[in-house]
């Protein structure tokens, strides 16, 4: 029995050896693992291209994260305008990842058909399109509306991403690529916040997402015209039964379906996190400016090193052992942040930041290492599981926060830990069982 079958697995780094169907394969129109005869030609770290794609995919990042989470820190300014509570001005966000969430199989199943250069490119030309509109919105609804019409549009991104990657790059090199990524995500999201809060102190929440969405053209403009042409693509199908089939037989492995939910769970800690993190710091003891809670945000830079460091990780410590490390800093950190003391709240951010992104660039690469065939919707339906969990994690924090203050908040991040921790337990026992099994 193979690792996926069983659900078990020894690190991420390992190549499985299921063998893959071909793609003309009538059974599996998916295409497959690069051959063993074209292994050469795959990029890697300081052969020819690797750069240019590396930058790009960064910078794709960059554009996916600000966009995504672009009005995040300035929830409290949207609700003052607005007059609403902050579990209404959180819908701004939740209906973003909500969207991606959503359509973002679909667009990774255009991506098996039409190229994943071509669906990236035509994802951020919508959803950058859309950024410059945001701004307008005359009222919290319009803005949720167009919000959720962004996320669907960005969709096209992560899978697509993810499984370029996993078709360009060599195996051993596969985890670094995706970290970098992932690293993009990070300072997009970093700077996203950092600019809004600080333009916004200035001339308002309206033109901070404005300028986000200029930010956002550029980095898909340099994406467009750096990313290499791809060279082991194979087009699929977009037989609607086909693709029903693909699904069915990922939500059937036992491993994937478990980094699915490790996925989901590690978003909803920091999908809560940072919804709610600007309404403490601007609220009594600490009472903030807007600009300073908005440069909070450069803690996201201890998650850029943190994923782009993950394969390393996982080479000492194996992937359920990143894992645990992963889950247990970012508990940690949910614990530290408790403190009315700023210093302690910070340093809480910074252990939450660490363990998330570190624990999500494992998750994904494993995805990737896992799928043999069908790897766009393998990894969409990762992306669509970690992004229900940043919905879930918006809006649930901010009840919890409504009801119950930051603790409330910090009481849901610990559970999602603890489930984090269940599942990787339970996925450490199944390898254990593996070999006994496979004795008799």
């Amino acid at each position: 029995m193979s690792p996926a079958s069983t659900g078990a697995s020894t690190s991420v780094g390992a190549v499985q050896t299921v063998p893959a169907a071909s793609p003309s394969s009538p059974s599996s129109p998916f295409p497959s693992s690069p051959s063993s005869s074209s292994a050469d030609s795959l990029m890697a770290p300081g052969g020819p291209g690797y750069r240019r794609m590396s930058f790009a995919l960064f910078l794709a990042g960059v554009a996916t994260f600000a966009l995504l989470y672009s009005t995040q820190a300035l929830l409290p300014l949207i609700s003052g305008e607005f007059g609403v509570a902050a579990s209404d001005a959180s819908w701004t966000v939740a209906a973003a990842t909500g969207g991606l969430a959503l359509f973002v199989l679909p667009m990774s199943a255009l991506s098996e058909r039409y190229g994943r250069r071509t669906v990236m490119t035509g994802s951020l030309a919508v959803a950058v399109s859309l950024g410059l509109l945001v701004p307008f919105a005359p009222s919290l609804g319009s803005l949720v509306v167009l919000r959720g019409l962004q996320g669907a549009a960005l969709a096209g991104l992560p899978a697509s991403a993810t499984a370029y990657l996993a078709e360009e790059v060599r195996p051993r090199a596969l985890v670094t690529a995706i970290g970098l990524f992932v690293a993009g995500n990070s300072v997009g999201g970093m700077s996203g916040r950092v600019i809004t809060g600080w333009v916004a102190q200035e001339w308002g929440w309206r033109v901070a997402v404005g300028a986000i969405g200029a930010v956002a053209v550029a980095c898909a403009i340099a994406f467009r015209l750096l990313l290499p042409a791809p060279r082991h693509f194979t087009p699929g199908s977009l037989r609607p039964r086909v693709l029903a089939r693909t699904v069915r037989d990922h939500l059937a492995d036992p491993l994937l379906c478990r980094l699915y939910a490790i996925g989901a769970l590690f978003m909803t800690v920091f999908g809560g996190v940072y919804t709610v993190i600007g309404y403490r710091l601007t609220e009594a003891p600490f009472s903030l400016p807007q600009g300073i809670v908005g440069s909070i945000f450069l803690v996201y830079l201890v998650g850029t090193v943190s994923a782009s460091t993950a394969g390393r990780l996982v080479g000492r410590l194996g992937r359920r052992g990143s894992l645990y490390l992963a889950g247990g800093t970012t508990a940690l950190g949910l614990l530290v942040s408790l403190a009315d003391s700023l210093p302690l709240v910070l340093l809480g951010l910074v252990l939450i930041t660490a363990g998330f992104f570190a624990g999500h660039a494992v998750a994904s690469s494993a995805v990737s290492k896992t799928a043999t065939t069908g790897r766009a919707q393998a990894s969409a339906l990762y992306q669509s599981a970690y992004y229900i969990g940043s919905s879930a994690g918006s809006t649930v924090g901010a009840t919890a926060f409504h009801a119950g203050g930051w603790a409330g908040t910090v009481g849901v991040g610990v559970l999602a830990v603890l489930g984090v921790v269940t599942i990787t337990v339970f996925g450490t026992r199944a390898a254990r069982r593996q070999p006994l099994a496979a004795a008799h």
